[in-house]
C-alpha cells in the first residue's frame, strides 16, 4: 500500500520520501488550496504554528480520502474534535518531552537558585552574597504522566529531588487525577504538563493553588489556560507562592499585562520544546506514526479517531 502524503516544507518531504510505502506531496500552508497531485493524500500533516489552523480545517473538507491527521507538537488542542469524520488525529508525543522537561528544570532552578536577582544584581555591578535554596531534597508533583512528566521524572531525580507522578488513571508508580487535592500540599513544586481540554482548564484554579503549601512554585509547561491567570497572579502578588510560566493566558502575553512584573515570577516565551533539532526530532516521529498506518496499523501516537 503506497499512502500519498501532504506535507508543509522541505524537510518534510526528505523524512517521508525515506518511509516505506508514503508518496510526499508538497504544499504551502500559507497559501490556499492543494496541489493537484495532492487532491488524493489519505494523510496530512500539519505545521506546529495555529496562524494557519481554521484555514487548513476548512481545506480538509476538499480532502476525500483524508484518513489521518499528523501534527508536529504532542499539543492537539487546535485540533480535536474538529477534524472530519473518520480522519484520525495523530501527535508528536516523544519530539519534545527532553527539551520541556530542560526548561522545567531550568525554570525551577532560577527560582529556588535566585538566578534573576543575580543578573540583576551583575547589571548593577552590585555583589550580594548570600544563600539560596537548592533543588535538592525538593518535592515536585507532575501533572502528566506521558512523555512529559516521565521525561521530568528522569532529570529531576538526579538533582535529589522526589518527583510524583499523576495521569488520568492510577497504576503502578502514577497515581490518579482524583489523587491530587490531597497531594498537593505534601509537594514544594508542581509541574504541569496536561494536555489543554475542557477538563484541564483552569485546573490550577484559586481552590487548587490555596492547597499548596507557602512559597510553593507552579510551573506550567502545559498551556496557558490550564491555569487561572488571576487566580495566580493573587498569589503571586500576595508573595505566596512563586510561579515559572512557559506558557500564558493570554499569549502571547500583552507588553502592559500585570504578569511581566509579578514578584516571584520567571516566564519564558513558549521555548519548551524549542530548540536545535526540534525539527528533526518531529519529522522522525511523524515519520514513524506514518510508516504504521501505510503497514496498514494503528500508528502508536493515536490521539482520537
Amino acid at each position: 500500500m503506497t499512502v500519498t502524503v501532504l506535507v508543509p516544507n522541505d524537510e518534510g518531504h526528505a523524512a517521508v520520501a525515506a518511509v516505506d510505502g508514503a508518496d510526499p506531496i508538497r504544499y504551502d500552508p500559507e497559501r490556499d488550496g492543494w496541489p493537484e497531485e495532492g487532491l488524493s493524500a489519505e494523510v496530512l500533516v500539519i505545521p506546529p504554528w495555529s496562524r494557519t489552523a481554521d484555514r487548513l480545517l476548512a481545506a480538509m473538507r476538499e480532502l476525500p480520502k483524508l484518513r489521518m491527521v499528523q501534527t508536529l507538537s504532542a499539543g492537539t488542542d487546535l485540533w480535536d474534535g474538529r477534524l472530519p469524520d473518520g480522519v484520525l488525529l495523530v501527535n508528536a508525543r516523544g519530539a519534545h518531552g527532553g527539551a520541556t522537561a530542560e526548561l522545567a528544570i531550568t525554570g525551577l532552578l532560577a527560582v529556588y537558585r535566585q538566578v534573576p536577582g543575580f543578573v540583576a544584581d551583575q547589571a548593577a555591578h552590585r555583589w550580594d552574597q548570600h544563600p539560596t535554596e537548592t533543588l535538592d531534597g525538593k518535592r515536585v508533583l507532575i501533572l502528566g504522566a506521558g512523555d512529559l512528566g516521565q521525561s521530568l521524572r528522569a532529570r529531576l531525580e538526579p538533582f535529589g529531588a522526589t518527583a510524583t507522578l499523576v495521569g488520568r488513571t492510577a497504576r503502578a508508580g502514577v497515581h490518579g487525577f482524583d489523587e491530587v487535592p490531597g497531594l498537593l500540599a505534601g509537594h514544594d513544586a508542581v509541574v504541569l504538563m496536561v494536555p489543554s481540554n475542557e477538563q484541564t482548564h483552569h485546573l490550577a484554579d484559586a481552590a487548587f493553588l490555596a492547597r499548596l503549601p507557602d512559597q510553593a512554585v507552579v510551573v506550567n509547561v502545559a498551556r496557558g489556560p490550564v491555569v487561572d491567570t488571576e487566580a495566580l497572579l493573587a498569589e503571586l502578588t500576595a508573595g505566596r507562592l512563586r510561579a515559572v510560566l512557559d506558557v500564558t493566558d493570554p499569549e502571547p502575553l500583552p507588553p502592559d499585562h500585570p504578569l511581566w512584573d509579578a514578584p516571584g515570577l520567571v516566564i519564558f516565551p513558549h521555548v519548551g520544546g524549542n530548540t536545535e533539532g526540534m525539527t528533526d526530532r518531529a519529522w522522525q516521529v511523524a515519520a514513524g506514526q506514518i510508516e504504521a498506518f501505510a503497514a496498514g496499523q494503528d500508528p502508536p501516537n493515536l490521539v482520537s479517531q
